[in-house]
Parts: structure tokens; C-alpha cells; sequence
């Protein structure tokens, strides 16, 4: 198992903030380095500790709607830009809801590969590739993606919280495009991604933040958003915030977050 309680002797850059290890800290998990930390915490005092409050909603999101889509009859998850697997992952969501499940999930960060393999060794029906999903091809001939799932049946596919690290230079909606004409019809589209609709100066302000990390920021308007759901039918409650999402589309008068969240359809 890769050791993070080392990091030099691990062999990892923990100079530099990484945004899985950032991720991995607001969820309050034990896998980051003091750079991880002090940048989460930057990002913490920004968003006046919304992102803490966003990031365990968005996780919240995650697990209900992989469980949706397996209670469904979906059995079969693709999750790109996965990050460290640690509380609540998917396989455990899809799991815990349909014992034979299959799930992938694909990360480009060699060190994250290595401990997801790790962790997921003897998860039974789990595989976890190195591939990075700007580059579907590789992804979806993969030999543990092309092992586990059959796409002539339904997947889900899950691009949780990871499109805003995609640049628009990379085209992330013809990305989208080209996985989802890999799909089956009644297969799912499950996707959070951070609006810079809601807080305009202070995502600009945390996105100079994540400059210095292992991946650089680039939150979309809400309208540029919805375009990932093209070819899909969005389903109830829409594109909206992750605690109207858990809410079933209720309107809350409570603390807005920049998030957005929304699951899809395949016609």
C-alpha cells in the first residue's frame, strides 16, 4: 500500500498542493501533506468554509445517485477523474445497493493509482486504471475498463467534481460527447461541477490558489454546464445545488454553494 504518512520516502512531491489530496482533507481524510492542508485552508477561508460544507454535500450527491441509478438496474460504473478512494467511494455506494456492481475508476495520477489499487485489492468486481480521460480511447480500451464493463449494456458514468480541471483548450463538451456515444442507451450521465455564476470574485480568487497545484481551476457558467448533458434527458430535480439535489428539488433558504449538480439520461 502506498504510504502517505511518509511522503519523501514514498517517493511524492509534497511540496506542491495536490487537489485529490485537497479533496481527501475537506472530506476530513488522513491522506495529505502540510501544502495540501494550508492550500485547502486558503480555499477554506475564501469561501468562508462553504467549500467543507460543499464538498461532503457533493459526496452526499455521489453516493445517492449511484445508488439511484443502481436501484435502477444499472450494475455497471465508470468513474472518470476518480481521486483518492476514500469515504463513501463509489463501489461502496454501488455495492452496498446492488451486490454485483462493477466499477472502474480511472485516474491519471500515478501516485492516486497506486493507492487505489491498494485500498480496492480485495473489493471484488473493482478495477482502477491509470488512464487520463482526456483521452477517451485509451480510457475506454483500457484493459481493466474493457475487462470489468460491457458497453453494449447500460454504465453509468460519473465525471464527479473533475470537468472543472479540464481546460476549455481540451474541449471538454466534445470529451463528454465522445464517451457518451460509447454508452448504451438508458445509461447515466452523473456530474458536479463548480459555477462561477453564484461567487464570480471568489472563485476567481480560488482559482489563483489551485495555480500552484497539481491542477489548475476553471469553474463554468451554469448554461456552459448544462451543455455537458447534451443527447441526455436530465432527470428530476435538474441541474441545481447539491442540497436542493438531496432534497428532491425542494428550494431551501439556506446557504447557497457554487456546485452544481445534475444526473442524465441516455435517449
Amino acid at each position: 500500500m502506498t504510504d502517505f504518512s511518509d511522503g519523501a520516502s514514498a517517493g511524492l512531491d509534497t511540496s506542491s498542493p495536490n487537489v485529490a489530496r485537497m479533496y481527501d482533507y475537506w472530506l476530513g481524510g488522513k491522506d495529505n501533506f502540510a501544502a495540501d492542508r494550508e492550500a485547502a485552508e486558503r480555499v477554506v477561508k475564501i469561501s468562508e468554509g462553504r467549500v467543507v460544507r460543499g464538498v461532503r454535500l457533493n459526496r452526499a450527491f455521489l453516493g445517492g445517485a449511484v445508488r439511484d441509478a443502481a436501484e435502477a438496474g444499472l450494475r455497471q460504473f465508470l468513474d472518470l477523474g476518480s481521486g483518492l478512494p476514500t469515504r463513501e467511494n463509489v463501489h461502496e455506494a454501488a455495492t452496498r445497493a446492488r451486490p454485483d456492481a462493477r466499477v472502474v475508476q480511472v485516474d491519471n495520477d500515478p501516485v492516486v493509482c497506486a493507492h487505489g489499487r491498494a485500498l480496492l485489492a480485495d473489493a471484488g468486481n473493482v478495477g482502477f486504471a491509470e488512464a487520463d480521460l482526456r483521452r477517451p480511447d485509451d480510457v475506454l480500451g483500457h484493459p481493466v475498463v474493457a475487462g470489468l464493463l460491457d458497453f453494449s449494456e447500460p454504465v453509468a458514468l460519473l465525471l464527479v467534481s473533475v470537468l472543472h480541471f479540464v481546460d476549455d483548450a481540451e474541449d471538454p463538451h466534445a470529451l463528454v460527447a465522445r464517451y457518451r456515444d460509447a454508452l448504451a442507451p438508458g445509461s447515466r450521465l452523473i456530474l458536479s461541477h463548480l459555477a462561477s455564476d453564484a461567487f464570480p470574485e471568489r472563485m476567481a480568487e480560488a482559482e489563483r490558489v489551485y495555480e500552484g497545484a497539481s491542477a489548475r481551476l476553471g469553474a463554468r457558467p451554469r448554461a456552459r454546464i448544462l451543455e455537458f448533458f447534451d443527447g441526455f434527458d436530465l432527470l428530476h430535480p435538474g441541474l441545481t445545488g447539491p442540497r436542493e439535489w438531496l432534497d428532491g428539488g425542494v428550494r431551501t433558504d439556506g446557504e447557497r454553494f457554487a456546485g452544481l449538480v445534475g444526473v442524465g439520461e441516455l435517449r
